[in-house]
């Protein structure tokens, strides 16, 4: 019995599967004479790493196209330039957005469009464009990078700053503060010993009990508030009449400086005659006392003595 394999039969059945396969799913792609294509351009700021040629175009899940072409921008080589062909019956509009979307977990990867409002105008190549442009958003392993950079760099400040704030000098400031942290609480544990909170607590009851004595203290003295209210009016009011008696005291008073006033101007003018009269009267006591001392000397000549009438200057 013959069991050598012929590899060339078992060759050309595996080339004729693949064709088959192939074939089939050129069919499946392949657009119907009543569904055309258009072709829109793509470009991604991300790696496209899992994007192949033929890679499907889906729309809410559903297969409306295919990848034809991937390669660099030669506008920009930051950017990578993927052509699709999509079937003109999808509705692509100008809010239209294309993602990079994992397919299970084979590592390829598919073009997912998401339509934003569904009044947007369709959408159509600009000037200078010979496709129209799809806009992009980044996927979720874009958005995962970034934060895990994010995150990156942040850890990586943090442990800097940890690095620079537990250098040699700041574990020496750490260690004394521990240790006088500790000496505090050691001091706090000695001090508050079973005598002391026997104290504490005494003084925790007697601040109670004050504290009863002084709530029934305050009926007493909201007693005394509202007597002290109707003191403090009996006092306005008599203040009141202190007031006027002092307003009437006033015009009294300047009634008895007007009357001073003129007593006094009366009691000058008498001080003016009273004075005038002992001016006289002292004259005529030095003319008696003159009269008296010639009456001494010569007593007739006092007596029978003609008075000689003096002669004014001029007069014979």
């Amino acid at each position: 019995m013959n069991n050598k394999v012929n590899y060339t039969l078992i060759g050309i059945s595996v080339l004729l599967g693949l064709a088959v396969m192939f074939g089939f799913a050129y069919w499946m792609l392949k657009p119907s004479s009543d569904e055309e294509t258009q072709k829109y351009l793509i470009y991604f700021d991300e790696s496209v790493l899992g994007l192949n040629l033929d890679a499907p175009v889906k729309y809410r899940g559903i297969t409306v196209g295919k990848v034809i072409r991937l390669r660099i921008n030669p506008k920009n080589t930051e950017q990578v330039e993927v052509t699709v062909d999509i079937l003109k019956s999808t509705p692509i509009k100008e809010n239209t957005v294309a993602k990079l979307t994992a397919q299970g977990i084979t590592g390829l990867t598919y073009i997912n469009l998401t339509q934003g409002a569904n009044d947007a105008p369709p959408l159509k190549a600009k000037p200078g464009e010979k496709y129209p442009v799809i806009k992009t958003v980044p996927s979720f392993f874009e958005h995962f990078e970034r934060s895990l950079g994010d995150v990156s760099a942040q850890l990586s400040a943090t442990l800097y700053k940890t690095q620079k704030l537990l250098n040699d000098e700041n574990q020496k400031q750490v260690s004394l503060l521990l240790q006088r942290t500790a000496n505090v609480m050691d001091k706090f544990d000695r001090l508050l010993d079973d005598k002391t909170l026997q104290h504490f607590h005494s003084s925790m009851r007697n601040l109670d009990k004050i504290t009863a004595k002084v709530d029934t203290t305050i009926p007493h003295i909201d007693a005394f508030i509202d007597k002290s209210s109707a003191w403090e009016d009996n006092i306005n009011s008599s203040f009141e009449s202190i007031k006027g008696t002092y307003l009437n005291m006033n015009k009294t008073m300047s009634n008895m400086a007007v009357s001073f006033s003129k007593a006094q101007h009366g009691f000058d003018t008498m001080s003016r005659n009273v004075n005038n009269t002992m001016l006289e009267s002292q004259n005529v006591m030095i003319d008696l006392q003159n009269t008296l001392q010639d009456f001494e000397h010569n007593p007739s000549n006092v007596l029978y003595k003609k008075t000689e009438l003096k002669t004014a200057p001029g007069e014979n």
